[in-house]
């Protein structure tokens, strides 16, 4: 099969990720094989590819909004049967894996799972034309979205979801948007639907017109910004910088959540900016309920996605312009075309 493999994590202007032919996988007890038509670029398969995330595998095979349908299907650990059948069109997230045993599980926090394994990170993702998942952590997709609408959902919008959540918006709430990339012009989409007024803070005057399209109701610099307008928060920037300007934006007793598998560092502040009960909560990826309950939800809104498409060989190329914030919604790869 064709894949995209990162051997040793580099800057992207090097083109790390190399076109390889690999042996196709065969799916195990309790795993399927799917084939991959489509894969979401994500900012944290940038972070493993230039190797600010650690790695824990190499060679790796980057990816993890997979799109496809499953084409092989393992044997049934203990006659165990998850429904999902060959001919199926699935989603595959960052979540692969979670120990349901520990703790967390059990009090169904499996996205702080003590033993949580990742697509494309921990297991070879989808910058392939096949990709082994565990049956039971694959989402059924509803066929109100395309393949390639779909993808994207699959972590910008999951993570998006998750982050409104965390931050506590409520229907109604003005919520500040820091950052409008792939998540960002998901989660408006949320929030508008819940009747809330969003305020987004980005520097690209693209992303500010996209913003307004989207229903906010202001888009600028978070310098710009004003102060004391927001209800709660979400910083999508891997910038520890946009810290104090969104606490800045917040209203007494807000809350920020900052969605970011990396960021390059918290920088001090003045206690003035989190005083009056404010509070900044870290996002850590997301469990199977928060991609059930998006996905439905996304489809009932229904969500407006805006992709840029390139053909699996030009992956380095797609993390380069989304280095340089120079995609509209989200990059996706195209694997595999349907005949």
């Amino acid at each position: 099969m064709k894949a995209m493999v990162l051997r040793r994590p580099a800057p992207v202007e090097s083109r790390p990720l190399s076109l390889e032919d690999l042996p196709e996988p065969v799916p195990g007890p309790g795993e399927v094989r799917i084939k991959v038509r489509f894969c979401g670029v994500c900012r944290t398969d940038l972070h493993i590819v230039e190797g600010e995330l650690p790695p824990v595998r190499l060679p790796l095979v980057p990816g993890h909004q997979i799109v496809g349908v499953v084409d092989a299907v393992g044997d049934a650990p203990n006659n165990a049967d998850s429904g999902v059948r060959v001919g199926d069109r699935v989603g595959l997230p960052w979540l692969y894996s979670a120990c349901g045993q520990c703790s967390f599980c059990l009090k169904g926090q499996e996205n702080l799972c003590e033993r949580i394994q990742f697509t494309g990170y921990s297991y070879n993702g989808g910058y392939a034309e096949y990709v082994i998942a565990r049956k039971d952590f694959v989402i059924q997709l509803p066929p109100a979205f395309s393949d390639l609408d779909a993808a994207p959902l699959l972590c910008a919008g999951i993570i998006g979801y998750r982050s409104l959540k965390i931050a506590g918006v409520k229907p109604g709430d003005t919520v500040g948007l820091f950052g409008f990339g792939a998540s960002a012009h998901l989660a408006i989409q949320v929030a508008r639907h819940w009747g809330c007024d969003v305020l987004v803070f980005t520097r690209s005057v693209a992303h500010q017109n996209l913003a307004r399209e989207l229903g906010a109701s202001w888009a600028g610099r978070a310098e710009d910004g004003p102060a004391g307008s927001c209800d709660a928060a979400v910083s999508f920037a891997p910038a520890g910088s946009v810290i104090p300007a969104a606490l800045r934006a917040l209203k007494k007793g807000g809350t920020l959540a900052v969605n970011a598998v990396h960021l390059d560092g918290v920088p001090a502040f003045d206690y003035s900016l989190l005083y009056w009960e404010k509070s900044v909560k870290s996002v850590a990826n997301a469990t199977r309920e928060d991609a059930r309950e998006f996905i439905r939800l996304a489809a009932e809104i229904p969500v407006k996605v805006s992709t840029e498409v390139f053909p699996l060989e030009e992956a380095n190329e797609a993390l380069l312009r989304l280095k340089r914030a120079q995609i509209q919604g989200e990059a996706v790869l195209e694997v595999a075309r349907v005949v």
